[in-house]
């Protein structure tokens, strides 16, 4: 109530003051709302980001530390039984007809009344086999080119060396190929290689020696990998990844184009489209890119595009656990459910178009639930990208991207998942690990012009050693023309 005794005036400007503080209280509890809103971000953020492992998203399981959690296979039960299916093909250590040595232990005596039986004849023999490696020791083969005087001319002549024996002294092409082997294929480092060389072979060999093999094995594979190149970019599918690995203390990225024969890595100080064109696969292929979900591949418009099913199922995973939202693990059943039977039909050329419809059906029906409870944020800021919420975000990608999610379903040749290249990355990522860098980037792309000739040869069967001795003697193996990823 009024108070009759107070004046107009004083009346008035108390009204005004009431008017003011309010403005002001509506003004900071604006200011507090932004605040806590932020906040509320912030908080989620830092959820979101202590909840991902790498089982739920792209992070790697040495990442996970002493509280690592429970594996649990995104695959279904097969139902079969545990252990060797039957048509697997054992190891078991069978023995030989025909020994290097044989060792007979005679019987002196009966062991019952031990009567002599020196005289005897043996009715049979019970054979037991010892398989062992006997003592490794260092062969030298001397060359030595004849000197003769001519008794017409009285010029002395001298016989012609082969080509590969050079200097007074010098390693053969097996000891070479054992230290590139050891050093690029098994990952030793170098310091021990020398190692293996004095304790196994009795000889030691210094650093310079595994660095020198190195260098002409990486020459002498040059041809292959230009093969390699050449069939990947005629190739129907290819797998792309990247990763960073440390060089020169600098943060460099290894690429890789692969498929199930071919392997080609590629050292770069970039990791976009800088990179992927001076690598030089992806701006002349014209078959299927099979890659994770990064910008830059999508800029290389004459191929056609396939997004990794892996990563889909560990984010529609992370969705799931973290924000409860049950059109996340609906999604991942339902790539689970095509994958299996697209796996069913594989020996066909394809799915029916109706099961197709149905499936791509079920797929809309899904984003459209996600969607609902996901609504597009409200614009706070006329500049720059509305921020969004993880799950918002993954719907985007699965609604834009739906023929590149799907197209292992429409093309067989397509796998449903990235893992081919992430294989091929996953022994590069080791050597870091054993190594922590690269001292020269000389060095990081010797190593990896050696590790996709390696591979590749592994694809097509060729045993590791050999396929090395091969380019030392200047005949690297070339992989044939092979049709990639054939359904």
């Amino acid at each position: 109530m009024l108070d009759k005794d107070v004046p107009i005036e004083q009346l008035k400007k108390r009204i005004q003051q009431l008017e003011k503080d309010n403005t002001e209280l509506r003004r900071e509890n604006k200011e507090l709302k932004k605040i806590i809103q932020s906040q509320k971000e912030t908080i989620q953020a830092l959820r979101d980001q202590l909840a991902k492992n790498s089982r739920n998203s792209s992070k790697p399981p040495s990442s996970d530390g002493y509280r690592r959690p429970r594996t649990r296979s995104l695959r279904r039960p097969s139902g079969k039984k545990n252990g060797g299916q039957k048509g697997h093909k054992g190891h078991t250590l069978d023995p030989v007809e025909n020994p290097d040595h044989i060792k007979v232990y005679e019987v002196k005596e009966c062991k019952h009344c031990h009567a002599s039986l020196e005289d005897k004849e043996p009715v049979g023999y019970e054979k037991r086999q010892v398989f062992d490696i006997p003592p490794i020791r260092m062969e030298v083969t001397e060359h030595r080119a004849e000197i003769k005087d001519c008794n017409r001319c009285s010029l002395r002549t001298k016989a012609e060396f082969p080509p590969d024996v050079t200097q007074p002294t010098q390693y053969g092409n097996r000891i070479k190929s054992l230290v590139s082997y050891f050093n690029i294929y098994q990952l030793i480092p170098l310091e021990r290689t020398c190692e293996i060389f004095e304790d196994v072979f009795g000889h030691p060999i210094s650093e310079a020696t595994v660095l020198q093999a190195n260098t002409v094995l990486s020459d002498r594979i040059e041809p292959a990998n230009e093969v390699i190149k050449e069939q990947l970019i005629g190739s129907d599918v290819i797998n792309n990844d990247e990763t960073g690995m440390q060089v020169e203390g600098k943060l460099y990225w290894l690429h890789v184009a692969s498929n199930d024969t071919l392997t080609y890595y590629y050292v770069h100080e970039k990791r976009g489209g800088k990179a992927m064109d001076d690598i030089g696969i992806l701006p002349a292929f014209g078959g299927v890119s099979v890659h994770d979900y990064w910008g830059p591949y999508f800029r290389y418009e004459n191929c056609k595009h396939a997004l990794c099913n892996s990563h889909h199922l560990r984010d529609l995973r992370f969705i799931y656990e973290q924000y409860q939202q049950e059109w996340a693990e609906e999604m991942g059943n339902l790539l689970i459910e095509i994958k299996e039977k697209v796996d069913e039909n594989r020996p066909h050329k394809g799915l029916d178009p109706p099961v197709i419809k149905e499936f791509e059906e079920r797929y809309d029906e899904i984003i459209e639930k996600g969607l609902g409870l996901n609504p597009s944020p409200q614009r706070t800021k006329k500049r720059g990208r509305v921020k969004q919420t993880p799950p918002k975000n993954l719907l985007d990608r699965l609604k834009k991207h739906k023929r590149e999610t799907l197209r292992f379903m429409h093309d067989f040749r397509v796998p449903f998942d990235n893992n081919q290249a992430e294989r091929d990355v996953r022994m590069m990522k080791v050597k870091q690990k054993v190594s922590s860098c690269f001292r020269t980037l000389k060095g990081a792309q010797m190593f990896c012009r050696i590790r996709g000739y390696i591979s590749t040869a592994r694809k097509n069967g060729c045993n590791v050693i050999n396929a090395i001795q091969d380019a030392f003697d200047g005949e690297p193996f070339i992989p044939s023309v092979v049709p990639s990823n054939a359904a």
